[in-house]
């Protein structure tokens, strides 16, 4: 996925594309942030797995920047932001659908044998191991809490 990340900026500034590029070297800051960080753990790197969470957690950032701009009525803003999101997106797997979020959920509530509230944990906790980077875990969250209360 890094390869992948700095093929895209090579080609970005091959094409002069501004956005793009500009988006792409604060991905490239944000995992190398993170290998300094897996360094002081004796860890060589972020795993692609880590890069994936990197990528989510910004796209997450820029969701609620936007928003916050476009309430303000910055529009010209909230626009750049949400070309940053196209960006970063175009790295992540592609996500699932409220329809398979909710059969998953209820595949694994069932698995388990989840009762009520007090099995959540439990819920959430199989889901991440089993989905992680394809599925939203906010909508996730509103499909098991209804499916167990």
């Amino acid at each position: 996925m890094r390869n992948e990340i700095n093929q895209a900026l090579k080609e970005a500034m091959k094409e002069r594309d501004k956005i793009r590029t500009a988006t792409l070297r604060l991905i490239t800051a944000a995992i190398k942030d993170r290998d300094i960080a897996a360094r002081s753990e004796d860890r060589d790197g972020v795993s692609d797995e880590e890069i994936l969470q990197i990528l989510q957690k910004m796209v997450k950032q820029r969701r609620e920047s936007s928003k916050t701009y476009e309430e303000a009525g910055r529009m010209e803003l909230a626009d750049q932001e949400r070309a940053e999101i196209t960006v970063i997106e175009s790295f992540l797997p592609q996500q699932m659908s409220e329809e398979e979020v909710a059969a998953a959920a209820k595949a694994v509530v069932e698995e388990i044998g989840a009762e009520g509230l007090k099995d959540m944990g439990r819920t959430m906790g199989a889901l991440k191991e089993r989905y992680a980077g394809v599925m939203d875990f906010g909508k996730a969250n509103k499909v098991v809490k209804d499916l167990l209360s």
